[in-house]
């Protein structure tokens, strides 16, 4: 995790981008993990955790509707979460992150382990995905920071 957030950090600083996250299921967990780079504040502008559905469309203008007809844990609203952490920053790349971390909250179409990402630049590229992982709750939220920040490197690779 740690090489992952250094390797963003060199990135961004090179490019003279800023990060912004907006998480859910792992409560601030991507924005710990790149504040524990010295010097990210060079590149790192803030981070939302945004937990109930409240706070989703308060801080981020997540739709109503969106979290209505798709639930919280969806693609769509991850996009939302994302563009919404652009929107209300100074950032120019966004990762946002919204799942069932467990060990209950699931249902059959979105079983515990189901999370949605999305990652988004402010040129417009952006990407959305959605896992599934296995293991328990501390495991799920784990593999999802580390999935989260691997898309962020990702999308830095498509410049």
């Amino acid at each position: 995790m740690r090489q992952l957030a250094a390797r963003i950090g060199k990135r961004l600083k090179a490019s003279r981008a800023m990060l912004v996250t907006a998480e859910s299921c792992t409560g601030g967990w991507v924005a710990q993990a790149v504040t524990a780079v010295a010097g990210s504040s060079d590149w790192f502008e803030r981070g939302f955790v945004t937990y109930s559905n409240d706070s989703k469309r308060e801080l981020l203008g997540v739709r109503a509707g969106t979290l209505a007809r798709h639930g919280a844990v969806s693609e769509e609203t991850a996009r939302e979460m994302a563009s919404g952490a652009l929107r209300q920053s100074k950032a120019s790349l966004s990762v946002a992150v919204t799942g069932i971390a467990g060990p209950g909250g699931g249902s059959p179409a979105k079983p515990v382990g189901t999370v949605c990402f999305a990652w988004e630049r402010k040129n417009g590229r952006r990407h959305t995905e959605t896992r599934r992982f296995a293991g328990n709750r501390e495991s799920v939220r784990k593999q999802s920071v580390i999935h989260a920040l691997k898309g962020v490197l990702k999308l830095l690779d498509g410049d």
